[in-house]
């Protein structure tokens, strides 16, 4: 494969209403069918009339910038200091939920399309009907990347080749099957585009040529495809966001046992991270014997079913100390947050009579 990255110079400044096939027709009829057009989701923006006034200059200003990023975000997903980073109403995750106020009128913020798919997909069919070339289009933008530092442009649309390419069941040159390999071939041309493009050259539409034979007959499920369902998004948080959640989570912890047996390992580590943080005369014991536990089973009331374990929790303070109950159960608390951090739910239950101890957390 040879590929070529082709500018596409002299399209100029975009205003609200013009014909962005025009415009690109007419400053590369050079475009052969097989093209990959990446173009700059700015001038879609801006063709599209995704422009809002705001105030030049001020806290004005600042108020409007961020009346406008609550407009747009549909999550928050992290914040550090002046930086937002949400996720937008498509489901991209980005920083100020790609609102832009470069390349613009200072009065001006530039939003991100509407639709970028359906912007990709409309520039396409334009193209096709008015000078027969038949290209595949990619609206890109730029964005950050977790763990890495800089930006690269991705694609936030696209229209006439699959977003994907997916090689798992295939077979590499040492006879192991792919079981994980989905290359996000649209964001690779995106930033290939960008290296052409530039942010500050007015060159905002690159040509990749060489990487398709022809563009799909129809126009693909688009860049949606891109977005990670919310159910395999393991990074749905910033950190110091994430460690709120799980603050929150703590202390609003339920009783309830979970369907399976719970780890030994997993609640002695958790009776060990709590070690030095509970009060002065709080002990944990990690009841381990079947017999034992089937003692305190047969003998504390409400004992949950499906309850395989317990820690006995007891206090040593001084007779006649006002603040031994309040320890203990805060320490209790404590216990019962580090082990549902290491994914085991618990349920409190007063001891039996006889048992040295003040407290049980079945497990």
């Amino acid at each position: 494969m040879r590929l070529e990255i082709l500018p596409v110079p002299g399209i100029g400044d975009v205003s609200p209403g013009d014909d962005l096939a025009a415009l690109i027709g007419t400053a590369a009829p050079w475009l052969r069918d097989g093209d990959v057009l990446v173009v700059t989701s700015k001038i879609v923006s801006k063709a599209e009339g995704q422009l809002v006034e705001i105030p030049p200059d001020g806290p004005e200003r600042l108020a409007a910038r961020e009346e406008i990023l609550a407009a747009e975000t549909a999550r928050p997903v992290a914040t550090r200091g002046a930086t937002r980073i949400v996720q937008t109403h498509h489901g991209f995750v980005m920083a100020s939920a790609g609102i832009d106020a470069s390349n613009v009128d200072p009065s001006r913020l530039v939003l991100l399309p509407k639709d970028p798919d359906a912007s990709a997909r409309s520039l396409r069919a334009a193209l096709a009907e008015r000078y027969g070339v038949d290209v595949a289009v990619i609206v890109s933008d730029t964005m950050g990347r977790p763990w890495r530092n800089g930006l690269t442009d991705v694609a936030l649309g696209v229209a006439g080749m699959a977003p994907i390419r997916d090689h798992r069941g295939e077979v590499d040159p040492y006879g192991n099957e792919l079981h994980l390999t989905q290359m996000a071939v649209v964001d690779e041309l995106a930033g290939a585009g960008e290296l052409i493009k530039g942010k500050c050259d007015q060159v905002p539409v690159a040509v990749v040529r060489g990487y398709l034979t022809a563009p799909e007959r129809e126009d693909g499920p688009g860049a949606v495809a891109l977005v990670r369902d919310a159910a395999q998004d393991l990074f749905a948080l910033g950190t110091a966001e994430a460690r709120s959640a799980g603050l929150l989570a703590a202390a609003t912890l339920g009783d309830t046992i979970g369907p399976e047996p719970a780890d030994p390992d997993a609640v002695a580590r958790a009776v060990a991270a709590v070690r030095d943080a509970v009060g002065p005369g709080t002990g944990f014991t990690l009841v381990t014997a079947d017999r034992v536990r089937a003692e305190l089973a047969g003998s504390v009331p409400d004992w949950p079913t499906g309850a395989t374990g317990a820690v006995l929790c007891r206090s040593t303070a001084p007779a006649g100390d006002p603040f031994a109950g309040i320890r203990l159960g805060t320490d209790v608390h404590r216990l019962r947050a580090a082990l549902a951090a290491h994914g085991v739910p618990s349920v409190l239950l007063p001891p039996p009579a006889g048992t040295p101890a003040d407290a049980v957390v079945a497990v």
